[in-house]
Protein backbone atom coordinates (compact mmCIF):
# COMPACT_ATOMS: atom_id res chain seq x y z
CA UNK A 1 0.00 0.00 0.00
CA UNK A 2 1.66 3.40 -1.34
CA UNK A 3 0.66 6.74 -0.49
CA UNK A 4 1.23 9.24 -3.44
CA UNK A 5 1.39 12.84 -4.14
CA UNK A 6 3.37 13.83 -7.04
CA UNK A 7 5.76 10.93 -7.19
CA UNK A 8 6.30 10.51 -10.64
CA UNK A 9 10.25 10.86 -9.74
CA UNK A 10 10.09 8.18 -7.44
CA UNK A 11 7.01 5.67 -7.95
CA UNK A 12 8.13 3.29 -11.11
CA UNK A 13 11.20 2.59 -8.76
CA UNK A 14 9.11 2.31 -5.94
CA UNK A 15 7.10 -0.39 -7.81
CA UNK A 16 9.61 -1.94 -9.63
CA UNK A 17 10.93 -3.41 -6.31
CA UNK A 18 7.37 -4.56 -5.59
CA UNK A 19 7.54 -7.18 -8.45
CA UNK A 20 6.56 -10.05 -6.69
CA UNK A 21 3.77 -8.76 -4.85
CA UNK A 22 0.47 -9.83 -6.41
CA UNK A 23 -1.73 -6.74 -4.55
CA UNK A 24 -0.51 -3.86 -4.98
CA UNK A 25 -2.44 -0.48 -4.08
CA UNK A 26 -1.95 2.93 -4.25
CA UNK A 27 -3.41 5.59 -2.69
CA UNK A 28 -3.38 9.50 -4.11
CA UNK A 29 -4.28 12.72 -3.12
CA UNK A 30 -5.18 13.51 -6.30
CA UNK A 31 -1.45 14.34 -8.24
CA UNK A 32 -1.18 16.96 -11.11
CA UNK A 33 1.92 14.61 -12.50
CA UNK A 34 2.38 11.38 -14.05
CA UNK A 35 1.27 9.37 -10.99
CA UNK A 36 -1.66 7.47 -12.37
CA UNK A 37 -0.47 7.08 -15.20
CA UNK A 38 2.14 5.62 -14.45
CA UNK A 39 0.00 3.21 -11.76
CA UNK A 40 -2.11 1.87 -15.00
CA UNK A 41 1.01 1.02 -17.02
CA UNK A 42 2.08 -0.84 -13.75
CA UNK A 43 -1.38 -2.28 -13.55
CA UNK A 44 -1.83 -1.63 -9.78
CA UNK A 45 -5.04 -1.08 -7.80
CA UNK A 46 -5.28 2.93 -8.07
CA UNK A 47 -7.59 4.91 -5.42
CA UNK A 48 -7.83 9.29 -4.78
CA UNK A 49 -8.95 10.41 -1.80
CA UNK A 50 -8.52 14.22 -0.54
CA UNK A 51 -5.54 14.38 2.12
CA UNK A 52 -6.52 15.82 5.39
CA UNK A 53 -3.72 14.39 7.75
CA UNK A 54 -1.46 11.23 7.56
CA UNK A 55 -3.04 9.28 9.96
CA UNK A 56 -6.77 9.67 8.23
CA UNK A 57 -5.27 8.50 5.08
CA UNK A 58 -3.94 5.84 6.45
CA UNK A 59 -6.59 4.41 7.72
CA UNK A 60 -9.22 5.62 4.99
CA UNK A 61 -7.28 3.38 3.11
CA UNK A 62 -6.98 0.52 5.30
CA UNK A 63 -10.42 0.59 5.78
CA UNK A 64 -12.05 1.23 1.86
CA UNK A 65 -9.73 -0.19 -0.26
CA UNK A 66 -10.17 -3.96 0.74
CA UNK A 67 -6.73 -5.38 0.24
CA UNK A 68 -6.53 -8.58 -0.53
CA UNK A 69 -4.25 -10.69 1.82
CA UNK A 70 -3.80 -10.58 6.03
CA UNK A 71 -0.63 -8.79 5.98
CA UNK A 72 -0.10 -5.00 4.63
CA UNK A 73 3.23 -3.22 3.96
CA UNK A 74 2.93 0.23 3.88
CA UNK A 75 5.00 2.59 2.42
CA UNK A 76 5.76 6.15 0.74
CA UNK A 77 6.88 6.08 -3.16
CA UNK A 78 10.45 7.00 -1.80
CA UNK A 79 10.83 4.60 0.00
CA UNK A 80 11.84 0.73 -1.64
CA UNK A 81 12.22 -2.93 -0.29
CA UNK A 82 15.60 -4.54 -0.43
CA UNK A 83 15.60 -8.03 -1.62
CA UNK A 84 16.62 -8.90 1.85
CA UNK A 85 13.64 -7.55 3.30
CA UNK A 86 11.24 -9.16 0.97
CA UNK A 87 12.59 -12.33 1.93
CA UNK A 88 11.83 -11.17 5.40
CA UNK A 89 8.50 -9.80 4.83
CA UNK A 90 7.73 -13.58 3.21
CA UNK A 91 8.76 -15.59 5.87
CA UNK A 92 7.31 -13.80 8.50
CA UNK A 93 4.05 -13.20 7.26
CA UNK A 94 3.95 -16.68 6.79
CA UNK A 95 5.27 -17.74 10.60
CA UNK A 96 3.67 -15.18 12.92
CA UNK A 97 1.87 -16.32 16.10
CA UNK A 98 -1.42 -15.21 15.74
CA UNK A 99 -0.95 -12.47 18.36
CA UNK A 100 1.24 -10.62 16.58
CA UNK A 101 -0.60 -7.28 14.93
CA UNK A 102 2.50 -5.59 13.64
CA UNK A 103 6.21 -5.42 12.55
CA UNK A 104 8.48 -2.45 13.07
CA UNK A 105 11.37 -1.66 10.68
CA UNK A 106 14.22 0.39 10.52
CA UNK A 107 14.43 3.02 7.75
CA UNK A 108 17.63 3.84 6.05
CA UNK A 109 17.99 7.35 5.33
CA UNK A 110 19.67 8.30 1.86
CA UNK A 111 20.32 11.64 0.77
CA UNK A 112 22.48 13.24 -2.36
CA UNK A 113 23.12 9.54 -3.33
CA UNK A 114 24.74 7.84 -0.17
CA UNK A 115 23.68 6.57 3.12
CA UNK A 116 23.93 8.96 5.93
CA UNK A 117 23.27 6.55 8.98
CA UNK A 118 25.75 8.95 11.94
CA UNK A 119 23.96 12.39 10.40
CA UNK A 120 20.96 10.44 10.43
CA UNK A 121 20.50 8.68 13.53
CA UNK A 122 19.93 5.47 12.44
CA UNK A 123 18.15 3.58 13.29
CA UNK A 124 14.83 5.16 13.14
CA UNK A 125 11.94 2.76 13.81
CA UNK A 126 8.85 2.42 11.94
CA UNK A 127 5.82 0.35 12.06
CA UNK A 128 5.14 -0.44 8.22
CA UNK A 129 3.69 -4.40 8.39
CA UNK A 130 0.43 -4.53 9.49
CA UNK A 131 -2.00 -7.59 10.15
CA UNK A 132 -4.78 -6.33 8.53
CA UNK A 133 -7.66 -4.97 11.04
CA UNK A 134 -5.16 -4.81 14.30
CA UNK A 135 -3.79 -1.76 13.64
CA UNK A 136 -4.98 1.85 13.18
CA UNK A 137 -3.11 5.07 13.25
CA UNK A 138 -3.64 8.38 15.30
CA UNK A 139 -1.99 12.22 14.43
CA UNK A 140 1.00 13.33 16.37
CA UNK A 141 2.74 15.99 15.47
CA UNK A 142 3.59 16.52 11.79
CA UNK A 143 3.43 12.44 11.43
CA UNK A 144 1.11 9.15 12.87
CA UNK A 145 1.59 6.65 15.81
CA UNK A 146 -0.16 3.37 15.17
CA UNK A 147 -2.57 1.99 17.99
CA UNK A 148 -2.05 -2.22 17.73
CA UNK A 149 -4.47 -4.68 19.00
CA UNK A 150 -1.74 -7.42 20.14
CA UNK A 151 2.44 -7.42 19.55
CA UNK A 152 4.86 -5.36 17.46
CA UNK A 153 7.58 -7.33 16.88
CA UNK A 154 11.09 -6.12 14.94
CA UNK A 155 12.29 -6.73 11.59
CA UNK A 156 15.97 -7.38 11.16
CA UNK A 157 16.32 -5.89 7.22
CA UNK A 158 16.26 -2.17 6.78
CA UNK A 159 14.19 -0.30 4.12
CA UNK A 160 15.27 2.78 2.24
CA UNK A 161 14.64 6.08 1.93
CA UNK A 162 15.98 7.98 -0.63
CA UNK A 163 13.93 11.62 -1.69
CA UNK A 164 15.33 12.65 -5.52
CA UNK A 165 12.99 15.68 -5.29
CA UNK A 166 16.15 17.81 -4.66
CA UNK A 167 16.39 20.22 -1.61
CA UNK A 168 14.39 22.93 -1.87
CA UNK A 169 11.42 20.18 -2.34
CA UNK A 170 12.62 18.83 0.90
CA UNK A 171 12.78 22.33 3.12
CA UNK A 172 9.33 23.25 1.87
CA UNK A 173 7.87 19.74 3.30
CA UNK A 174 9.78 20.40 6.54
CA UNK A 175 8.74 24.07 6.77
CA UNK A 176 5.06 21.82 7.11
CA UNK A 177 6.25 19.60 9.68
CA UNK A 178 7.81 22.31 12.00
CA UNK A 179 4.25 24.00 12.32
CA UNK A 180 2.62 21.14 12.85
CA UNK A 181 5.14 19.95 14.91
CA UNK A 182 5.45 23.42 17.38
CA UNK A 183 1.01 22.76 17.16
CA UNK A 184 1.58 19.62 18.77
CA UNK A 185 4.12 20.22 21.33
CA UNK A 186 2.51 23.31 22.79
CA UNK A 187 -0.65 21.26 22.47
CA UNK A 188 1.46 19.13 24.98
CA UNK A 189 3.23 21.52 26.95
CA UNK A 190 1.52 20.72 30.31
CA UNK A 191 1.25 16.99 29.96
CA UNK A 192 3.64 15.28 32.54
CA UNK A 193 6.62 13.57 30.96
CA UNK A 194 6.90 9.84 31.49
CA UNK A 195 10.32 9.33 32.47
CA UNK A 196 10.41 5.35 32.64
CA UNK A 197 8.79 5.00 29.09
CA UNK A 198 13.23 5.56 28.66
CA UNK A 199 13.58 2.14 29.94
CA UNK A 200 10.47 0.59 27.94
CA UNK A 201 11.47 -1.86 25.52
CA UNK A 202 9.85 -0.05 22.89
CA UNK A 203 12.05 2.40 20.40
CA UNK A 204 9.14 4.25 19.04
CA UNK A 205 8.14 4.86 22.50
CA UNK A 206 11.64 5.73 23.88
CA UNK A 207 11.71 8.46 20.98
CA UNK A 208 8.54 9.92 21.77
CA UNK A 209 9.86 10.56 25.08
CA UNK A 210 13.07 11.93 24.21
CA UNK A 211 11.51 14.18 21.58
CA UNK A 212 9.47 15.74 24.73
CA UNK A 213 12.37 15.81 26.73
CA UNK A 214 14.52 17.48 24.30
CA UNK A 215 12.04 20.08 23.31
CA UNK A 216 12.70 21.33 26.50
CA UNK A 217 16.56 22.04 26.15
CA UNK A 218 17.56 25.64 25.79
CA UNK A 219 19.36 26.26 22.34
CA UNK A 220 17.66 23.33 20.96
CA UNK A 221 18.78 23.73 18.02
CA UNK A 222 22.66 24.32 18.12
CA UNK A 223 22.31 20.96 21.17
CA UNK A 224 21.12 18.87 18.15
CA UNK A 225 23.83 19.57 15.88
CA UNK A 226 26.20 18.81 18.70
CA UNK A 227 24.56 15.58 19.25
CA UNK A 228 24.51 14.83 15.43
CA UNK A 229 27.76 15.87 14.31
CA UNK A 230 30.00 15.16 17.36
CA UNK A 231 28.46 12.17 19.63
CA UNK A 232 26.96 10.10 16.74
CA UNK A 233 29.63 10.75 14.47
CA UNK A 234 28.25 13.07 11.77
CA UNK A 235 31.63 14.52 11.24
CA UNK A 236 32.80 11.28 9.85
CA UNK A 237 30.49 11.36 7.26
CA UNK A 238 32.15 14.32 5.47
CA UNK A 239 30.37 17.97 4.23
CA UNK A 240 27.28 15.71 3.43
CA UNK A 241 27.50 14.72 6.97
CA UNK A 242 28.08 18.59 7.68
CA UNK A 243 25.27 19.59 5.55
CA UNK A 244 22.55 17.46 7.05
CA UNK A 245 23.37 17.72 10.28
CA UNK A 246 22.72 21.69 9.79
CA UNK A 247 19.91 21.18 7.86
CA UNK A 248 18.01 19.15 10.57
CA UNK A 249 19.11 21.48 13.25
CA UNK A 250 17.50 24.22 11.43
CA UNK A 251 14.28 22.19 10.98
CA UNK A 252 14.64 22.29 15.32
CA UNK A 253 15.11 26.11 15.08
CA UNK A 254 12.11 25.87 12.90
CA UNK A 255 10.10 24.65 15.05
CA UNK A 256 11.49 26.54 17.85
CA UNK A 257 10.48 30.21 16.00
CA UNK A 258 7.20 28.98 14.68
CA UNK A 259 5.85 27.67 18.60
CA UNK A 260 7.69 31.62 19.39
CA UNK A 261 4.64 32.83 16.77
CA UNK A 262 2.01 30.85 17.87
CA UNK A 263 2.65 31.55 21.27
CA UNK A 264 2.05 34.99 20.38
CA UNK A 265 -0.66 34.76 18.57
CA UNK A 266 -2.48 32.97 21.38
CA UNK A 267 -1.38 35.86 23.63
CA UNK A 268 -2.73 38.80 21.13
CA UNK A 269 -6.13 36.78 20.19
CA UNK A 270 -6.59 36.96 23.86
CA UNK A 271 -5.88 40.38 24.93
CA UNK A 272 -8.37 41.60 21.46
CA UNK A 273 -11.90 43.26 23.30
CA UNK A 274 -15.13 41.11 22.78
CA UNK A 275 -17.05 42.78 20.81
Amino acid sequence: MIFTLNEEIHLAQCLECLHWCDDVIVVDSFSTDRTKEICEVAEVRFFQHRFERMDKQRNWALEETEPRHEWILILDADERVTPELREELSRVSETADTGVAAYRVKRRFHMWGRWLPRSSLYPTWIVRLLRRGRVHYENVGHGEVHVADGDVLELENDLIDENLKGLEAWLNRQARYALQEARHELRNEKRPIRLEELLTRDPLARRAVAKRLFSKVPGRAAAYFFYTYLVRGGVLEGRDGLMLCLLKSMYQQMIVAMKHELAREQVTSAARPVE
